[in-house]
């Protein structure tokens, strides 16, 4: 297995969604604390690319055991064990490997903080694995964006700041939530360009029992609902004012480029491309707001 084959397996482009996710709650904490356990933000944001990478390790196995992944409709290149006749031992061995050298960095971190995180670690350990894995996988039902939106957005938010002396309260949640929204989006759009081929495999995504037009149109309404709840949370002072006009940038660039997403449908051949508008939309999103904290901090407002 070549290096290209092992960033395939773990689909390495796609962990700026989770690395993001922990990047704007490590912004947050110091929003909130004016001060960082710089040893605590470099454990945990290890701790996050080796889960994320054993998850997108174990979808990539079990996709193509279960024939969801199959030269009659994945175009991808970029599907190694069904393009190029890689192992899938290959890719279930290096699954578990990211997982165990995740799970040590858990440990470490417990050891720092507290032992809750070892129980909270082992449970998005476990989802990560049933999201593809197990009898009834969560991605082959409605709930996948649920399910893949909450872990990398709120539940990895408020990891992120627990490790940085920051409870669960309701402000903290309610920060969290747009990133659920933003991360939901990118599934919808995944499995909106997959609908045909996911259909014909059995499975029952939001985007098959949508439709076609619908699972469109659900892709506007959470990436916009993201940037609405944004914008009430400045409302009410939990993001401060610099988030506005930032998100702003955002959201011009947001609009602009679904539209064309909409204009060119969502397709098995569009799939790479409009993949590319959903993460470079998750980027901005959370670049833009990263920067907003920091900037918050520094102008003390």
């Amino acid at each position: 297995m070549t290096r290209q084959q092992f960033a395939r397996i773990v689909v390495l482009r796609t962990k700026i969604i989770s690395m993001g996710t922990f990047a704007c709650a490590t912004g947050y904490a110091l929003y909130v604390n004016n001060r960082l356990d710089v040893a605590n933000v470099i454990i945990m944001g290890l701790a996050t690319l080796f889960v994320d990478m054993g998850t997108t390790g174990f979808n990539t196995f079990f996709d193509f055991i279960r024939g969801t992944d199959n030269k009659d409709y994945t175009v991808e290149e970029e599907k190694v064990l069904v393009h190029e006749d890689v192992s899938p031992q290959s890719a279930l061995y290096v699954s578990l490997a990211m997982f165990a050298i995740a799970a040590v960095l858990g440990i470490i971190l417990a050891l720092r903080t507290s032992w809750l995180l070892i129980p909270v670690g082992a449970v998005c350990m476990a989802t990560g694995y049933l999201y593809t894995g197990g009898p009834f996988p969560i991605s082959r039902t409605p709930f996948g964006e649920l399910f893949a939106g909450g872990f990398l957005g709120p539940i990895l938010f408020l990891i992120t700041l627990y490790t940085q002396g920051l409870t669960p309260n309701l402000n903290n949640i309610l920060a969290s939530l747009p990133f659920l929204f933003m991360i939901a989006m990118i599934l919808s759009v995944n499995n909106a360009c997959d609908r045909v081929g996911d259909e014909a495999n059995g499975r029952r995504t939001l985007a098959i029992i949508l439709g076609e037009k619908n699972a469109a149109n659900l892709v506007g309404v959470e990436g916009f609902g993201a940037f609405i709840l944004s914008a009430i949370l400045i409302v009410f002072s939990i993001f401060p004012r610099t988030v506005l006009p930032l998100h702003g940038l955002s959201l011009m660039i947001f609009t602009m480029k679904h539209q064309q997403t909409r204009e060119e449908g969502y397709r098995a051949e569009t799939k790479s491309k409009h993949m590319g508008f959903a993460t470079q939309s998750y980027v901005f999103f959370t670049v833009t707001f990263t920067i907003a904290m920091i900037l918050a901090r520094v102008m003390h407002i």
